[in-house]
């Protein structure tokens, strides 16, 4: 996808004159105005789904682009998601000055930079306002591809919401500057408190690991099966979940996320962004992009929770500089399996925790994308392993990460599981999230309601 121009003056006055009341985003605005085929996609994909009668008159009186950008807008700042149980009533975004975010970060002084990435850079910041504690992304001005994340990321954001995603709280596009504002997530990224860590910093312990995972796979659900039509996030990594106090964790950085497929298609055609080292192997072959595309990046993820490994790390010897590579032999052999545990645990995990973890993330590393699980089996999967540990004295799943696990007796003998238990235990796992899934449609239908 190309660049996107920076709004003109003629373009703020029509900005001005659509959203002055409401003070909704203009992302999908400015997405239609500078790119025609991304306007008419995103026209079908995230506004609310219209009856059969509405949309035949709307493909026989096609209008200008001007009036489709200004419904575009309004639906999407008004759309309401399909399921009201997860609290995604659609919440307009503010709009601030450049005055105001220069202001909340000390003039984006070096010490309230907490992050730094390949579109520009994240400040901590206060509003003013509200008293409200931030992360005020400002997007290089140079960068021509960042003007593109920021149009994609705030309609994303204004779209979707779910307590694993981060909340957008507002944006500034004053003049050339392009700025976001998220909720603040204390506690940083993932691969802050997982990879590299310091010599003093207590590791996380393995149940606060399966809760992460659980809940990044928790927001792919929702992109991938709630949302409508799916969300194919494209860019997940250690890096872009963040956690809150409590170790909760939630998706970031939705800048290359893509509408996926709808009807008969079975992939959209991108050109080939992300991760090195996350990306799906098909992915990178033919620019091919399914929501099985992000169900690999998740399998990486969950192996780096597993190994405490990076992805990719040049310091590395030959073959396991690559994570997975190095992984993949030891997949093979359940004996093996406990040669991918982190040193920093200590052996402290449950045995049948462990071997099912390293399950999912192999299933999810197939490199045939059919064969890889959906998100939503590797949630149930995931949570069954987590809410139930091994009856050995083990406190809770979600222990905090501050208090060390009891010490667990390993022997060689104690630790190992055949091959055929532990599919079996994933297949199991996998089978009643799909029949879960199953009864709950035919109950929704029985009652005349719609999923």
């Amino acid at each position: 996808m190309g660049c996107f121009s920076c709004f003109s003056s003629n373009e703020k006055k029509a900005f001005k004159r659509i959203h002055s009341n409401k003070r909704e985003t203009s992302a999908a605005a400015a997405v239609a105005n500078h790119r025609e085929s991304l306007q008419q996609r995103t026209q079908y994909s995230l506004s609310r789904p219209k009856s059969q009668q509405e949309l035949h008159s709307r493909s026989q009186r096609p209008q200008p682009p001007s009036e489709s950008t200004r419904k575009v807008a309004a639906e999407a700042t008004h759309q309401k998601a399909s399921n009201k149980g997860d609290g995604q009533n659609n919440i307009a975004a503010q709009t601030f000055t450049f005055r105001e975010l220069a202001t909340a970060t000390k003039n984006f002084r070096s010490e309230c930079l907490i992050g730094e990435g390949g579109f520009g850079r994240v400040y901590k910041g206060l509003l003013n306002k509200t008293g409200q504690i931030v992360a005020v992304k400002q997007f290089d001005r140079n960068g021509l591809q960042g003007n593109r994340e920021f149009l994609v990321e705030v309609l994303m954001l204004s779209l979707l919401h779910h307590p694993n995603l981060v909340n957008l709280i507002g944006y500034c596009a004053d003049g050339d500057q392009r700025l976001l504002v998220y909720e603040y997530m204390p506690l940083g990224s993932l691969e802050d408190h997982l990879l590299d860590i310091e010599p003093d910093k207590i590791p996380l312990d393995w149940f606060t690991r399966m809760k992460i995972s659980l809940h990044a796979a928790k927001g792919l659900e929702y992109l991938h099966h709630k949302a409508n039509p799916p969300v194919i996030y494209r860019d997940l990594k250690s890096s872009n979940i963040l956690l809150d106090k409590e170790y909760n964790a939630k998706l970031s950085d939705f800048g290359l996320a893509k509408v996926g497929p709808t009807g008969d298609n079975t992939h959209v055609s991108s050109r080939v962004m992300g991760t090195y080292g996350y990306c799906a192997p098909e992915y990178q072959l033919t620019g091919k992009l399914t929501i099985k595309s992000d169900v690999y990046s998740f399998g990486v993820v969950l192996l780096e929770l597993i190994t405490g490994k990076r992805a990719v790390d040049i310091t590395r010897n030959g073959h396991q500089q690559n994570l997975v590579t190095w992984a993949e032999p030891i997949f093979k052999d359940p004996r093996r399996y406990l040669e991918l545990a982190d040193p920093l645990l200590e052996a402290n995990f449950p045995k049948k925790s462990f071997n099912q973890a390293v399950a999912i993330a192999s299933m999810c590393l197939q490199d045939d994308p059919a064969v890889r699980p959906l998100i939503s089996d590797v949630v149930t999967a995931l949570s069954t392993l987590s809410i139930a540990p091994d009856a050995e004295g083990l406190d809770s799943p979600f222990a905090s990460p501050t208090r060390a696990p009891s010490t667990m007796s390993m022997s060689t003998e104690d630790s190992i599981i055949s091959t055929n238990e532990c599919k079996r235990e994933v297949a199991e796992a996998i089978e009643w999230g799909s029949n879960s899934r199953t009864q709950n449609a035919r109950s929704l239908a029985s009652c005349g309601s719609s999923v």
